[in-house]
């Protein structure tokens, strides 16, 4: 019998889902263990790439040899039993690769990077090897590429003649910072003072402070810097052998300049207390339940989570606390770090590598028991979690759209089912279908009908913004709307202002001949930005100066259309000088700790106004804010997607919930084009119940989600003939798994039919049981491996959100 292990491999040109078995050389017999990344071989050549052990076990020696394990990567499991097991779920539930699912839950830092090199091993033309080797023996891929030789070189890997040859590097790295400890005894260090010359001063210095530390006290060198103690004291302080210097491991800390003030519960009100212990009660019977807490924008749903986590931390057990972006972290981290102090890890995009690779290590040494993060952090490594919950549960945001295309809500009751816990979904806006869920009871319905201390919800109305034009106002803002900013200023409250866009302008275009400025790559048009004077593509990321006049008939009559927040930030401060506007987008936001920076200006009341997209909508907590305006509430209506009223209606309710929240009334001005529509009236009402039952039956009558399971399946390449027949060829594929019940809707190309230089193709189907589909798409995802060589991408989305 002989030890071996099953490996789940990253082949990044041919990836499976079935498990490579290789020997384990004695070396490791001891110490390898399964959720390990190593470097094996692969293939015929040489070819090392990294793998996850997910099992390790005995085997009869058999005649056929196993190639070994070449290296460990890691001298622990990265990976928990628990983690391995959810990748195998991830994978069949999302029609993904497990090796994709694991790197995923790793933080960025932990992933492999590869370096791919081409060795010649026979004889290849001349011409190829003074042009393209340059007489070596080998040349990088990317060297290869530059010189439009893949073709050539691959073609001649088929003949043996050539190998590629896959070097994994590891990029984590640890941070250490230098320590200085002193090593005798505080009468030597006097004996050695009384040795040393009168005008070695600095030496003197450093003596004294070695000697009014102990042995197990050390100082860095920053700290001895500050002293006035240089590196080449401190050296030769080692060699007479005054000290020791030693490397000590470190966190970075992303809130170190950070202090918060220690919170105690809050007083629950009746609701509050209601949801508390029907939460309470599962906690203490370490029962898995999924809680949707539906309470309306300033009922204290936060306040619910806090009471609700401390009573897992008094199990000695973790919690995972999710939000949708990173633009809510701030203040939730705040009130964590107020409430839990150092047992908070932080995990979100914002962070650098270094810094989300420490709070994870922190997570995984269990040093830290509650994490709050966007949505990768639901993979957290908690070992013993007590408590799962989902801060705003409706937002799109929770949905990954690279693969694996996986929805932290699911990965959520995966876990909860897991660790025996509850789920908590809160929202004041459920998406449809966890309301739809509550409703068969498949999750528990809490609610919290009012805010704290019983405070109004906001006054609403809504301007028409057609009647204002035929008023002769041609302007962003609506009389109503101006005036009221005004009136905040003079009364020193504040205003949030929600555009739904970014950008100076939406697009370029001719009065002469109409043409619009659209990128080379991709059929959409390019995006004005003041800030750096240029067009940009949102998509691929072109990018060009702004044009004097226009491409194709030479006119100088090109203007800018469209409203971005650039463009309302010049309007409002030429109509309102005195203002005081932070603009809050992702032009603003990109530079790290830029989110937390803007909020706190705000906070201290440095600006009556802020101005943003959607990220300013949800979960923002300013007292003085005694005004909200929405510039364009018809953005996402006219959007080819059956969510649109859906997301409409949340945006609205969301952005009017931050108005109102202390003791000063509050007020909302929506503006429209399109004032009557239902998702407009009802949220003007506040009415989420209402609005509920309006779209269930449109759902219900036009045969989508939540009555119907939805599957994706895009396709593109370079050549728009090759793109549309190979998504035919996919359908008729699928198609006999399918039973008459099912509704297939296209091959079509998708809505923005060209990005990147690819044309892109879709067919959706719609399905309530399909016993053989999955199975169908999975051996669809397998044999199609091989046509990515020819630049043919195939996508498949479990009930996709984005349908643009």
């Amino acid at each position: 019998m002989s030890l071996v292990a099953n490996i789940i491999v990253d082949v990044p040109t041919l990836q499976t889902n079935r498990p490579y078995t290789y020997s384990i050389p004695e070396a490791f017999s001891d110490v390898i263990e399964p959720g390990m990344r190593v470097v094996v071989p692969f293939g015929n050549g040489s070819r090392k790439i990294q793998g996850f052990v997910v099992e390790i076990k005995e085997q009869k020696t058999t005649e056929m040899e196993l190639k070994p394990v070449e290296s460990l990567m890691d001298s622990y499991p990265v990976l928990t039993e628990e983690l391995l097991r959810l990748g195998g779920f991830l994978a069949y539930q999302t029609f993904s690769f497990q090796v994709k699912c694991y790197q995923t839950m790793l933080p960025a830092v932990m992933r492999a990077k590869y370096s791919k090199k081409i060795k010649i091993i026979d004889e290849i033309p001349e011409s190829l090897l003074w042009d393209v080797f340059k007489g070596k023996d080998e040349v990088s891929w990317e060297d290869a590429e530059k010189q439009n030789a893949l073709t050539q070189l691959i073609q001649l890997e088929k003949e043996d003649k050539v190998e590629i040859d896959y070097d994994v590097q590891d990029k984590a790295a640890v941070k250490k910072v230098k320590k200085v400890r002193s090593i005798l005894s505080f009468e030597t260090y006097e004996e050695i003072k009384a040795d040393i010359r009168s005008n070695a001063k600095k030496q003197k210095l450093f003596l004294d402070i070695l000697q009014s530390t102990d042995n197990e006290t050390a100082l860095t060198y920053a700290e001895l810097k500050e002293w006035g103690i240089t590196s080449s004291t401190i050296q030769s302080g080692v060699k007479k052998g005054w000290c020791e210097v030693y490397h000590e491991e470190v966190y970075r800390d992303p809130y170190a300049s950070s202090t918060f003030e220690r919170s105690t519960p809050l007083s629950l009100t009746e609701d509050q207390a209601h949801a508390f212990n029907e939460i309470h009660q599962t906690i203490k019977d370490e029962q898995h339940k999924v809680f949707l807490l539906k309470g309306v924008t300033g009922s204290g749903k936060t306040e619910v989570y806090l009471q609700t986590i401390s009573e897992v931390i008094d199990k000695d057990e973790g919690a995972l606390m999710l939000v949708p972006e990173i633009a809510l972290t701030p203040q939730m981290v705040q009130r964590f770090k107020s409430r839990f102090g150092d047992q908070v890890a932080v995990l979100h995009s914002g962070l650098s590598n270094g810094e989300k690779y420490d709070e994870w290590r922190k997570i995984e040494k269990e040093e830290a028991k509650v994490v709050v993060g966007a949505r990768s952090s639901i993979f957290a490594p908690l070992k013993n979690i007590g408590i799962i919950i989902i801060d705003e549960e409706h937002e799109t945001s929770y949905k990954q759209e690279e693969f694996p295309k996986y929805h932290a809500r699911d990965v959520a009751i995966w876990r909860g089912e897991y660790h025996d816990c509850p789920v908590v979904l809160g929202s004041a806006t459920p998406s449809l279908e966890s309301r739809a869920r509550a409703t068969k009871e498949v999750y528990t319905l809490l609610e919290l009908k009012s805010r704290v201390n019983d405070y109004p919800m906001p006054e609403v109305d809504v301007i028409d913004m057609r009647e204002e034009a035929k008023s002769g106002n041609h302007s962003i803002f609506s009389e109503a709307l101006l005036d009221g900013l005004k009136k905040r200023i003079e009364r020193n409250e504040q205003s949030v202002l929600l555009l739904n866009r970014r950008g100076f302008s939406s697009f370029v275009m001719c009065r002469d001949c109409g043409y619009v400025l659209e990128c080379p790559n991709c059929d959409i048009s390019q995006t004005l930005h003041m800030d750096t004077k240029t067009m940009k593509c949102h998509y691929c990321g072109h990018e060009e100066g702004i044009p004097k006049k226009c491409p194709k008939c030479e006119s100088r009559s090109i203007r800018y259309y469209g409203t971005g927040t650039q463009k309302v930030e010049k309007e409002l401060k030429e109509l309102i000088p005195e203002a005081g506007i932070i603009r809050m987008d992702v032009d603003t936001t990109r530079k790290k700790g830029a989110h937390e920076k803007l909020f706190n200006q705000f906070e201290r009341k440095e600006a009556n106004i802020l101005l943003g997209t959607q990220m300013i909508a949800k979960g923002l907590d300013f007292p003085d804010v005694t005004l909200v305006g929405v510039i364009n509430a018809d953005t996402a209506l006219g959007l080819p997607d059956f969510r649109s009223a859906e997301k409409t209606f949340q945006l609205l309710t969301q952005v009017s919930g931050r108005s109102g929240r202390g003791e000063k009334e509050g007020k909302v001005i929506i503006q429209s084009y399109n004032p009557e529509h239902y998702a407009i009236q009802y949220a003007k009402q506040h009415d989420y119940d209402s609005f509920y039952k309006r779209e269930m039956h449109l759902r219900h009558i036009s045969e989508y989600s939540p009555y119907y399971f939805l599957l994706k399946i895009s396709v593109s390449h370079e050549n728009e003939m090759t793109a549309a027949k190979k998504i035919r060829q996919y359908t008729d594929y699928i198609r006999p798994a399918l039973s008459d019940k099912a509704i297939v809707l296209g091959p079509t190309p998708k809505s923005i039919a060209r990005t990147h230089n690819r044309y892109h193709f879709q067919v959706l189907i719609k399905y309530k049981q399909e016993t053989g589909l999955t199975d169908k798409i999975h051996q669809l995802l397998q044999e199609t491996q091989k046509e990515q060589a020819k630049g043919i991408f195939i996508s498949i989305d479990y009930q996709p959100l984005d349908f643009i």
